[in-house]
């Protein structure tokens, strides 16, 4: 067992309690010897008395502002300290025993302080470890179960010809059917390609590389490349475009994607012989890109819908993957950009809206 040494320092309680013991026992017995050789002086006495009196009253005060003062103080203190509250510290500065107390407990209450600010800090941390890593499993069996919905098709599609290939000697017949299941693995693979890239895109795991670059010869360019120079097209191409050049500082391969698959979603659903026409306009700090094609509105109780992957109304055929427009909405809701689209009197339009720079 450690032995405890107290030491008895000049500023220490017990030095102090004792010279006030030793000043109080002189000074009484000083006022006994004056009573005694003053035996029929009421006046002396009386007054004597009332040293007494005072004596004690300062030896209290002495005793109060020593030991029971600081005591009161400390023991509030460590009690807000035994509920995590650490607020406020000890405010005794004295040099003896309580003093060092004092420095000791505001000691502990800081460093604790400091463990439970980690604590914390490392719980919160692993709390998002723990939700990213629940997010990645539900995304892979999100992955998962979507690949094995949408391979359905082509893969029935491939196995199908594949087996009448076998049985059919036609050379005509076989060329048919061999371009046909080539044509559904590449659609296959495109799908594949696109779901992985969704996916980063969603996960966080695609870090945005902003640009500063011309939006205008860059929509007039894809444009020309999916609406102009397009064989045999059935559509009637309009547009709208600024004469001045406008510059954005945006990820240009993304956009790339976005603009592509909204032009591609415009020629896909525009009616024959009806109107696509492409808007870009300037309004105060934003440039606004429009794609309007002609034709069948979206029902208003499925619009909501048409951002969500693989989502296809019911009138939609097998063609494309149907994520074209989920990655459009996540690549715009990563960079905080004004999307949507709306029903039109004679068909339906797709907006989005970015900051112009100089």
């Amino acid at each position: 067992m450690k032995k405890i040494i107290y030491k008895m320092e000049l500023h220490s309680i017990q030095k102090k309690i004792l010279l006030v013991s030793k000043l109080s026992g002189v000074s009484l017995g000083i006022l006994f010897i004056i009573a005694i050789k003053s035996p029929g002086d009421n006046v002396a006495l009386y007054g004597l008395l009332l040293v007494i009196v005072a004596i004690i009253l300062t030896m209290d005060h002495c005793l109060k502002c020593f030991i029971t003062k600081p005591l009161l103080e400390i023991n509030e203190v460590t009690s807000k300290i035994a509920n995590l509250d650490f607020s406020e510290l000890c405010n005794v500065s004295s040099k003896d025993e309580y003093g060092v107390l004092a420095h000791n407990i505001n000691k502990m209450a800081i460093n604790l302080q400091k463990v439970l600010h980690e604590v914390e800090t490392t719980n919160i941390q692993l709390e998002k470890d723990v939700r990213q890593k629940e997010c990645l499993l539900a995304e892979r069996k999100e992955l998962v179960d979507n690949l094995s919905h949408e391979m359905k098709t082509p893969i029935g599609i491939i196995r199908a010809y594949a087996e009448g290939m076998e049985n059919n000697e036609n050379p005509v017949i076989k060329e048919k059917y061999t371009k046909i299941i080539i044509e559904e693995t590449e659609r296959m693979s495109k799908l594949i390609s696109t779901l992985i890239d969704l996916s980063s895109l969603e996960s966080g795991a695609y870090t945005l590389r902003k640009e500063r670059f011309e939006f205008i010869e860059f929509v007039e360019t894809m444009a020309g490349r999916l609406l102009l120079d397009i064989p045999n097209s059935n559509y009637i191409f309009q547009y709208v475009l600024p004469e001045n050049k406008v510059y954005v500082e945006t990820d240009k391969r993304r956009m790339e994607q976005v603009v592509e698959n909204l032009l591609l979603n415009a020629r896909k659903n525009v009616e024959t012989t009806g109107i696509l026409k492409l808007t870009v306009e300037e309004v105060k700090d934003e440039i606004t890109f429009r794609i309007f094609n002609q034709g069948k509105c979206i029902p208003e109780d499925v619009i909501g819908k048409i951002w969500n992957k693989f989502y296809r109304t019911s009138e939609t055929e097998y063609e494309g993957t149907g994520l074209g427009l989920a990655i459009v909405a996540q690549v715009l809701n990563m960079q905080g950009y004004k999307y949507g689209v709306s029903n039109k009197k004679d068909g339906v339009e797709f907006y989005f809206a970015l900051p112009k720079v100089l």
